[in-house]
């Protein structure tokens, strides 16, 4: 697989939208500006053509076609995209693969065309190449190729990291397709519910459980920021513990034997520590342990409950939740522990933060007169916003670009049924809808981008 070719650079001044100089691709600079609005106000939908990529010599023209449709899935589904009907276009897909008539997809109102082929190689591989068109100026944004295994699911992440270029291209925010997310699936009955860990694609493709789980209840998946691993509670022997599993091998082992619970476990941005709460007693305080040397140590030791734990960015602060004024809410302390302050005064209790990978926000649950919030804030607490809301939504997760949240939301049926699926949403609150899971799902957390 190669890495793409991109055009060198674009400049973009965001004030409430995302206004874009973009710089073509080999030729002079186009004064093309798209107006793609991905973090704040209300999203305008960009229109744009995604043509079938087109077979040649000897492949098959159905990897191209299905390239093309998990490419317009992704786009559609991040809402900053209209990708128009192909029984509307004009200009055949082989004629725009070979140059697009400008024209045809002008008078579509299209501001972005997709075209690209489809070759076989002669070592059996197969090579993906495409290219984004700005319509009315008439000129190449990017271009990209790719080679992958014929015959394999690999056309699915080709289609991921072409969607990601688009992304990045016309809004200036890095893509979130080429990811993966790690979930609890959840089956049997509700008294007897058994709880195992899952992994898939962002949209919901390639569903599997990993590997053989001797525990039938898991919570809490979280990926590691540099490796493929994910950290988790699971109960062993009756006994809650935090371990540490490797997705490839499937090798698992308990983060450590420690003499009372241990649960909601992170990973550090380093990779190289595991951020924990532990039971002693009537308290629950947050420790954190090198994984490399296993050392331990404790951050919190007031009264009560502080769990939940969320590292910055940068490593240099936690968020966290604790119940040490009365009832939940959340705070932020620096990374060794110290400087513990206070940052929801809202009406009603809050827990599970979740900082963004940009800094900028932190995601958290909101609990208020029955019903349940999903909400964002600044790291000193101000600009609280609601984004979701209903009877049971919780687990907030971010996509690696901080402008989509992952979370699960649980539906009752009647007494004893319920239904709880993951949902997607933009930080502005828009564009909800559900990921498609097998079985009833909860907990997600969100990879870091497959394409470093």
């Amino acid at each position: 697989m190669t890495l793409p070719i991109l055009s060198r650079a674009h400049l973009f001044d965001r004030v409430r939208a995302v206004i874009l100089a973009l710089v073509v691709l080999g030729v002079p600079t186009a004064t093309a500006k798209v107006v793609v609005n991905v973090t704040q106000g209300t999203i305008n939908p960009l229109p744009i053509a995604i043509t079938a990529l087109q077979g040649e010599g000897g492949a098959d023209p159905q990897v191209g076609a299905a390239i093309s449709d998990v490419v317009t899935s992704d786009l559609r589904n991040s809402g900053a995209f209209r990708p128009l009907d192909p029984a509307a276009f004009i200009q055949a897909a082989q004629a725009a693969a070979d140059q697009p008539r400008f024209a045809d997809w002008k008078v579509l109102n299209a501001q972005a065309l997709v075209t690209g082929i489809v070759a076989a190689e002669p070592d059996g591989r197969l090579r993906a190449d495409f290219r984004l068109w700005d319509v009315f100026e008439q000129t190449q944004l990017a271009g990209v190729s790719y080679k992958f295994p014929a015959q394999s699911q690999s056309y699915r992440q080709i289609a991921h990291m072409i969607a990601d270029v688009i992304y990045k291209q016309l809004t200036g925010e890095d893509g979130y397709f080429n990811t993966q997310v790690v979930y609890v699936a959840e089956s049997g009955p509700f008294d007897r519910r058994i709880k195992r860990l899952a992994i898939m694609d962002q949209d919901g493709a390639n569903n599997r459980i990993l590997g053989d789980q001797p525990s039938s209840l898991v919570l809490t998946p979280r990926f590691s920021p540099n490796a493929p691993e994910i950290t988790y509670m699971a109960f062993m022997g009756n006994k809650p513990r935090v371990y540490v599993r490797n997705i490839e091998t499937g090798r698992q082992e308990p983060l450590g034997d420690f003499p009372g619970m241990s649960f909601a476990p992170r990973f550090a941005p380093d990779g190289n520590r595991v951020i924990f709460s532990q039971a002693q007693g009537a308290d629950t305080n947050i420790f954190v342990m090198d994984t490399r040397t296993r050392s331990t140590q404790q951050l919190t030791s007031s009264g009560g409950i502080s769990t939940a734990p969320s590292y910055s960015p940068d490593g240099s602060k936690i968020a966290f939740e604790s119940d040490r004024g009365g009832q939940p809410q959340l705070y932020v302390m620096d990374a060794g522990g110290g400087g513990a302050h206070r940052i929801s005064f809202g009406q009603g209790s809050y827990d599970a933060p979740v900082w963004s990978p940009r800094g900028d926000l932190i995601a958290f649950t909101k609990r208020e007169g029955g019903q349940f919030y999903i909400g964002v804030m600044r790291p000193d607490g101000s600009g609280e916003r609601i984004i979701a809301q209903g009877t049971h939504v919780e687990g907030p997760t971010w996509a690696p670009n901080g402008s989509v949240l992952m979370y699960f939301k649980q539906q009752w049926l009647g007494q004893t049924q319920s239904r709880t699926r993951l949902y997607s949403i933009r930080v502005t609150g828009q564009n909800e809808h559900e990921i498609p899971t097998p079985t009833d799902a909860s907990d997600p957390a969100w990879s870091p981008s497959l394409t470093q």
